[in-house]
């Protein structure tokens, strides 16, 4: 056995147990692969993360082929064979400069590896059919209306369904390709020097070639998109107020806010961790408070400005969490609550900043139009150039426009 694994190169080999991870028992792909790949070199590390996050990214439309040139239905197919078909007909469908011969041998070696020698020959004889076929196969899917899209470029037809209706089909179309690819690398600078190359646009972030990680344990950079750093300064805050973040954790905004900050986080594992950032960060101003944001404690009140970051579906950062398109929900109704209990909180002429890492005007402009708040058009005219194209009163990023996450930003006073 041990002979055998060795016939498989480490990061396939890594990325094939992080396969079996999320898709047998729901991990995270992105948590899951930080373990596996710990003792990798570089470049293994890298191969790994490409096959992990593409395959899961693309899993509808490898399952297609599998189904269509396997003959067979994904779902009754063993799960080690199945992961490993997909790892498999992702490099000979969607990668290239990958040898043929490593991509069909080594994922039926996994399968041997993993004991189950009957299947073999069956997993052989389809990835051999797959190397054939594969490739032409899904260039050639058509993506003519929005449920053709979502096969094609493997996302739930709901959210195909959303963005043709919000975008149209060009701007969905390349919103589809831009979450299949890798994200952009970007870092919010906190204190002293590093590698890499400013943003133009947002004060304080850095793209880099990787997260440095010595510097990261020392607090000096936080791995942050650049459309959630934006999100962060549209706050606007500054020293001598006070900042309410009613969804803090992990912190990232939480930390980047002038003035006193009162950082709500509601989950109890996520309070600490945000606690532990704050100390990490140096962000002696932020104090954190573990409570449900819609059920504060009576104290905390009388805020001149209000952050809420608020849970969602996450439309906006799927290329950065490749399984979060499967499942994904819209949250509308708690993010009004949410935002409401936010305003609440707020002295009258303050302002209230909703944000989220979205793409679905069900959870952004329907959610600050149902709150009854009135727009801060103050909040565009400093950011003309990431306004929203149908209410320019907003500010919205989109990766395939703006090179980052998805989010969506508004800012409202408090009558």
């Amino acid at each position: 056995m041990a002979a055998r694994a060795a016939l498989v190169a480490p990061a396939r080999r890594a990325a094939f147990d992080v396969l079996q991870r999320v898709f047998e028992h729901g991990a995270y792909a992105d948590r899951a692969l930080r373990g596996a790949v710990a003792e990798l070199d570089d470049r293994d590390r890298a191969l790994a993360r490409q096959l992990v996050f593409g395959t899961v990214q693309r899993a509808r439309t490898l399952d297609h082929a599998i189904e269509t040139l396997g003959r067979r239905s994904v779902r009754r197919l063993d799960p080690p064979v199945r992961s490993a078909l997909r790892l498999g007909t992702y490099q000979l469908a969607c990668l290239d400069g990958v040898p043929r011969y490593a991509a069909v041998n080594e994922s039926v070696e996994l399968v041997r590896a993993a004991r189950l020698e009957r299947a073999v020959p069956f997993t052989n004889a389809v990835l051999r059919r797959l190397a054939d076929g594969a490739r032409e196969l899904v260039e050639s899917l058509p993506e003519t209306t929005a449920a053709e899209a979502a096969l094609k470029h493997s996302y739930p037809d709901w959210v195909a369904d959303v963005w043709w209706r919000d975008l149209g089909r060009d701007d969905a179309l390349a919103l589809m390709r831009a979450q299949n690819e890798p994200p952009e690398i970007a870092v919010r600078l906190v204190r002293g020097e590093i590698d890499g190359r400013p943003d133009e646009q947002i004060p304080g972030s850095w793209r880099v070639d990787r997260v440095d990680e010595q510097a990261l344990a020392e607090g000096r950079i936080w791995p942050q998109s650049r459309g959630s750093q934006l999100a962060g300064l549209a706050v606007g805050a500054r020293d001598g107020e006070r900042t309410l973040d009613l969804c803090a954790a992990p912190g990232g905004k939480a930390t980047m806010l002038a003035g006193e900050v009162v950082a709500v986080e509601s989950n109890e594992a996520r309070a600490r961790e945000l606690e532990e950032n704050v100390g990490l960060l140096g962000a002696a101003s932020v104090r954190v408070v573990h409570s449900d944001g819609r059920d504060l404690p009576p104290d905390l009140k009388g805020f001149d400005r209000a952050l809420v970051d608020a849970p969602c579906s996450g439309l906006g950062v799927l290329a950065a969490r490749p399984d979060l398109r499967w499942r994904a929900e819209p949250l509308p109704e708690l993010q009004l609550e949410l935002l409401l209990a936010a305003a609440a909180r707020v002295r009258p002429g303050g302002t209230v900043t909703y944000s989220v890492c979205t793409i679905n005007a069900d959870e952004s402009e329907a959610v600050v139009d149902a709150s009854g708040l009135e727009t801060d058009p103050a909040l565009a005219d400093k950011w003309p150039q990431f306004r929203h194209a149908r209410r320019p009163e907003f500010l919205q990023t989109l990766p395939h426009v703006h090179a980052t996450s998805g989010f969506f930003v508004a800012r409202l006073r408090v009558s």
